[in-house]
């Protein structure tokens, strides 16, 4: 699956002032994006606030980044939960013909055995006429999954290709590029240790800090998929306060204030988030003026 390599974005769904999807708003991120140099777009997950979008909603959001892109880059659509049925039935009826791939967290809430995540992925994979991206997330989800268990998936099933692994442990993440099998792509989660994952040889990154400055980031991945380990730190050490600041107060809210700021969309986010603080935005807006002149 080369088109899942280098860099991936997890885009945001901006809202307007009255509480609707922003599709202007939309629009201008993935244009900015694709300007940008990112390798793909990933629509509805977690970065999308995807749990508390209506089925009308998600339509609308499908719709306009298909229609935006316009098959420039390759399209990857979340569709997970904690309702293995439900999953199963959402990929049997949805028109999935615009995208290549889907990102399906492991099961949340529900917190299953390493036998019932697989058995969860194996359900999905039986049912999914796409190639699949396990996402797994224990900081949100309250489970992780063993790398032995996405090793087992990724022999039993030839539609599951990847992994988004934000477990934020680097151990983890190397112990699963050294055991997965021929053509398995491990792509991290996590933004602050993405850039050793990509050393140690993982794929690719999905982030959330590369919608907003894209240029900056894919060419961090970039350097540090050549193996170009001096540059690509020295372009992590210019991003890295982003990169914590995005999440002090919780995602999506950060790289909203973010958009914001480059007068993308608004920073709204849904309850039980909340809109960034004005402490938030003022730092993130010092970053942004200390970036003035650098290729972001």
């Amino acid at each position: 699956m080369e088109q899942l390599k280098g860099t991936g974005v997890a885009l945001v769904t901006p809202f307007t002032e009255q509480g609707q999807v922003d599709v202007p708003a939309l629009g201008r991120i993935v244009e900015h994006c694709i300007a940008g140099g990112v390798d793909y777009l990933v629509a509805l997950g977690t970065t999308a606030e995807a749990v508390t979008l209506t089925t009308a909603e998600k339509r609308i959001v499908m719709d306009t980044i298909a229609h935006v892109n316009a098959d420039r880059l390759p399209l990857v659509i979340g569709i997970g939960g904690n309702n293995t049925l439900a999953v199963v039935q959402e990929l049997q009826t949805l028109d999935l013909s615009r995208f290549t791939a889907i990102l399906s967290v492991s099961p949340y809430y529900n917190r299953p055995t390493q036998e019932g995540i697989y058995q969860h992925f194996k359900a999905i994979a039986q049912a999914s006429s796409l190639p699949i991206i396990v996402y797994n997330v224990p900081g949100r989800t309250g489970s992780n999954v063993l790398p032995e268990t996405t090793v087992r998936l990724a022999n039993d099933f030839t539609n599951i290709v990847a992994i988004k692994e934000a477990c934020g442990q680097l151990q983890q993440v190397m112990q699963l590029i050294a055991k997965r099998p021929h053509g398995f792509l491990v792509l991290s989660g996590d933004d602050l240790t993405a850039l050793p994952a990509l050393l140690a040889g993982a794929e690719g990154v999905i982030s959330v800090l590369g919608q907003g400055y894209p240029r900056a980031f894919s060419d961090m991945v970039q350097q540090g998929l050549n193996g170009n380990a001096l540059p690509a730190y020295r372009q992590f050490y210019t991003l890295q306060e982003a990169m914590e600041l995005i999440f002090e107060e919780g995602n999506p809210a950060g790289i909203k204030a973010v958009f914001e700021i480059l007068g993308l969309s608004g920073a709204a986010v849904r309850l039980p988030l909340l809109e960034a603080s004005q402490g938030l935005k003022t730092k993130l807006m010092q970053f942004h003026t200390s970036l003035m002149g650098l290729p972001v």
